[in-house]
Order: C-alpha cells, then structure tokens, then sequence
C-alpha cells in the first residue's frame, strides 16, 4: 500500500483510490453502477469499462473530453479501455494534471463478467508510475443470491472472485420467495464466508450498499488519513473461522436437502483462508527471503496476502506488506504502529496450498526453533536448505 502524500498544492499529489468491479455474468454489476453513480458522493469518480454499448448505464453522456473519456450528466467521468488498462489510466491522469479535469476523487475500473481480478491488479501494482499516482482501495464482487452457487461451482474465476473481494455484494435478495431459496441462500453466506472470511458482506435489497460501505477499503482511514490495519486486515474474522472449524481449515458442508450437493474436491474447498501471527521481530532479510521464496514456487496459489510485520532492525516502524499471486506492492514503512498490538500479522487466502504447509516455512524463516526444519541461517548460507520448501509439506 502506498501512504498517502501530503495534503496542500506543494508536494506530491495524495495517490486516487481504485476499486475494482467484478462479478460474474448477470450478477448485477450494471444496475449496481447505474444506483450507486446517483450518489452525491460519486460525482467525482471515473468509471472505466470495456464497451459503452455493453454496460448500459443510463446516465445522458454530457460532453465528449476525448481520448475515449466522457463526462456523464451525474458529474462523473466515463472510458472505454483504449488498448490497454495502463493507457486509460494514464490518459485519465493526463486530464487531471493538464487540467482538462478538475478533481478526480475515485477511479471503478468495471471487469468483464469472465475475467479473473488478478491481472487488473497486478496493471496497478507493477507499474512504477501507476502505483504512485493510484491507491489500490478495494476489490468489490457481487454475487447473485439465486444462482450463485451453481455459478460458484461450475466456474474458477468465480471463485476467484469472491477470494480476492474486500467487499461481497449479494444482489437479487428479492427473488428469495421460496424457503428452498432461503435455505440455498443461507448455504451460500456460509460458503462464501469459508472461501473468504475478511470481506465485508452488503446486501442490496436491505440498502447498505452506499458508496461509502461499499468502498473505503484501504489501508488508510478517507477522513483522517491514518492507517486502519484493524479494519484493513480484519484478523478477527480469519480467527474465528479457524475456531468454529477447530483447525484452522474452513470447509463448510451443507445438506442436500435443499437440491443442491457438493464435491468436497471439486470447487471452493481448495481455498482456503488464514492468519499467521508472531511476538518475535523478523529480521528484514527473512521476511524477503520468505516472500519471495513463497510467490516464486507457490505464486498462483497466493489469492491474496495481506499484513503488518514488525522488523528486528526498526521495531518502532511496522512494515505493511499487500500481494496479489506473485506480485506484491512495494512494501510501505509505517511512521508508528496504529494501535497496542506490535504482533506480526497476516492473513492468507491461497488455493491447493495448506496453511500448514505456509505456517511451517514462515516459523523456519522467523526463527522459530522448529524439529527436521533449517533454521534462517542455514537457508542463507545453503540455498539448498529451501528445496524442501519448494512443494507443499502435507
């Protein structure tokens, strides 16, 4: 995550927050843009979609501003992706910077119903000038409460979706007539709290999905400006699913008695979702080696990463890390700790990778004094000392 710049006409710009959209196929994510774009709150926000003709927002187009950008009669900016991600969003900056664009608040980049959110996070993440000028705010992914969990069952990307969200937005509520349907309902709440513990559940018949739940995930509070970890990594949520479960595994099975069965091997129960906390400081160089052992070997099995470290060389500094498969954000250094608790911590959420295969590696590169395990030393001085490191210890 990058820190906020500071506020005023001198020095840099503070980054824009940018909120990814997904959901899959006929979930809602048209009609949700159409409500929320109507929120006072929005008026300063670009939408960047694939094709006009495709989303169907209502809204009058006002005035052309070129280069694909047009301003919609809400006051909000709207594009179409012209060539790539990264040219859109550059020619969104250019507009601010030469003035075409007065304020540019907020930046929803909507995706394609099939489209798996990790590219379009790793655009951001990975480009050196785009990840300065944009803050990764949020992933929100909708998901109907009447197909969902066919929909989960028979497509990854799905799934993907629902792992990566900061937000899980369920739409279509008010088609639950049926006790049947209430039932499947109920059954896809607690998969998806399995898949993804940490998200923020809305739901858009009961009216929560303002603009200011359903964004503001970030890392830093929108009004003061400070760091939230609390909020941001929502540890609590990862912890008591590991109780309720009894192991730290998050497989919830439901009857058929609602027409709907499962294969325990053939969908969400892959993923799984985690939280690894330690008193000892980690030295830099181990939570380097570890990160970068982790997203090389086992990168597509990394969902998402999120967390606070507290290093042996600055204890007073904590260090926030953020990853999306094999690309991190550059790791950002915290001024001070935001609250009493100086615990490393992060969460996890990997597929067809065992937390304990996770939680082993990280105890070896902490310095945990773990049996039949290299300690960090051995592994720096022997590169070797990894290979047992390399595929998943059951």
């Amino acid at each position: 995550m990058v820190s906020p710049g500071p506020s005023g006409k001198k020095g840099p710009k503070p980054p824009i927050p940018l909120s990814v959209l997904t959901g899959f196929l006929g979930s809602g994510k048209t009609t949700l843009l159409n409500e929320i774009l109507k929120d006072p709150a929005m008026a300063n926000t670009a939408v960047i979609i694939n094709e006009f003709g495709e989303i169907g927002l209502d809204h009058l187009f006002v005035e052309q501003a070129g280069e694909g950008i047009v301003e919609l009669s809400s006051g909000c900016l709207c594009c179409t992706i012209r060539g790539d991600l990264v040219t859109t969003l550059e020619n969104l900056l250019r507009h601010l910077d030469n003035g075409r664009t007065e304020r540019l608040d907020r930046v929803i980049i909507e995706t394609t119903g099939l489209a798996d959110p990790a590219p379009i996070l790793h655009t951001i993440m990975l480009h050196p000038y785009l990840v300065m000028r944009y803050r990764l705010d949020s992933v929100v992914t909708l998901v109907d409460a009447i197909n969902g969990h066919s929909t989960l069952d028979e497509h990854e990307e799905a799934r993907k979706q629902a792992a990566v969200a900061d937000r899980i937005v369920f739409t279509k509520t008010d088609l639950l007539e049926k006790d049947q349907d209430r039932s499947v309902f109920e059954a896809l709440q607690h998969r998806l709290y399995g898949l993804n513990p940490g998200a923020h559940r809305l739901n858009v018949r009961s009216g929560e999905v303002q603009a200011d739940r359903l964004f503001n995930a970030g890392l830093y509070d929108p009004k003061s400006k400070i760091p939230d970890v609390a909020a941001w990594l929502n540890e609590e949520a990862f912890a008591e699913t590991a109780h309720a479960d009894g192991h730290g595994h998050h497989h919830h099975h439901h009857d058929d008695d609602h027409g709907h069965s499962h294969d325990v091997n053939r969908h969400s129960e892959a993923i799984r979702a985690f939280t690894l906390a330690t008193d000892r400081p980690v030295s830099a160089s181990a939570l380097e080696m570890f990160l970068d052992l982790l997203r090389s070997a086992h990168g597509p099995k990394l969902l998402r990463v999120k967390g606070i470290v507290q290093l042996a060389e600055d204890p007073e500094r904590p260090v926030v890390i953020h990853g999306v498969q094999h690309v991190f954000h550059p790791p950002a250094t915290l001024d001070a700790w935001p609250d009493d608790d100086r615990r490393t911590r992060m969460v996890f959420i990997t597929k067809d990778l065992p937390e304990g295969f996770v939680r082993k590696m990280f105890e070896a590169f902490s310095g945990a004094l773990l049996p039949d395990t290299p300690d960090p030393k051995a592994m720096t001085d022997n590169p070797l000392a990894v290979s047992g490191f390399t595929s998943p210890i059951s």
